[in-house]
């Protein structure tokens, strides 16, 4: 191993995949360093969520292969924690429960909820253990989707279009709060949306895939570091870029 790839934490070579007779993903290659943010912009079809699928294993790939730390995984990796778009929280379940599914499943239910406990306060979800799922906002529903994919305790988190159910209020309210979370957990992401300002304002890098089958089409770096809603606005030249990039070819 290079010195180069010392810190590469996920890479994609060359991925296919298709449906039936329908090519989405065609020789995929990305990189992505530890600690990382990424988010993945493109055309509805292209093949964005296909990609988050596939890394989690539930659809497995015709090609290519994915690395973690220069190891070669397939099927379902414990490298990966997978956020979908809903909270797919159980209704009859208590938050402190639904956040606790994964050590339910994998017998270590009393351990994880002493962790979930601690960590209610940063998720900000404190005094909301013993509340149902309908009892809590759409925004305090998704803490807790997020927060029960820390708890699996990934090195990679996989989220596609978290935000993409909420109000534009609640929406930035969410932003700002993860962009501050993120901060703390120093883990890798990989966010599927396709709202250009949610990229901008969390990512290191954005990867804008082009046609189903066309791949990454361009990769911009966000390099600005104390980033503000106002900095945010001001991003019209960085926005107009990466539009212009999403619909060259049409």
């Amino acid at each position: 191993m290079g010195a180069e790839d010392i810190d590469m934490k996920l890479k994609v070579s060359n991925l296919n995949f298709s449906y039936a007779d329908k090519t989405v993903i065609r020789n995929l290659s990305f990189e992505v360093k530890d600690g990382e943010f990424i988010s993945i912009l493109g055309p509805s079809g292209c093949g964005k969520s296909t990609l988050l699928n596939i890394l989690a294993g539930i659809l497995q790939p015709q090609e290519g292969e994915i690395l973690i730390d220069g190891i070669r995984v397939s099927k379902m990796s414990r490298s990966f924690a997978y956020m979908p778009q809903n909270d797919l929280l159980l209704p009859w379940k208590t938050i402190l429960d639904n956040v606790c599914l994964y050590g339910e499943i994998h017998h270590c239910r009393e351990q994880m909820k002493e962790s979930a406990r601690e960590k209610m306060a940063l998720f900000g979800l404190e005094g909301c253990e013993d509340k149902y799922p309908d009892e809590l906002s759409g925004g305090m529903r998704q803490r807790a989707a997020f927060l029960r994919t820390t708890l699996c305790e990934a090195d990679i988190y996989l989220l596609d279009e978290p935000f993409g159910a909420l109000d534009v209020i609640t929406r930035g309210d969410m932003q700002d709060w993860l962009r501050e979370l993120c901060s703390t957990l120093k883990k890798t992401i990989l966010l599927v949306t396709h709202d250009t300002d949610e990229a901008i304002y969390l990512s290191d890098r954005i990867l804008v895939m082009g046609e189903p089958g066309e791949g990454i089409r361009g990769e911009i770096a966000v390099e600005q570091q104390n980033r503000t809603r106002e900095w945010l606005y001001e991003q019209g030249e960085l926005r107009a870029g990466i539009h212009h990039m999403i619909k060259r070819g049409k």
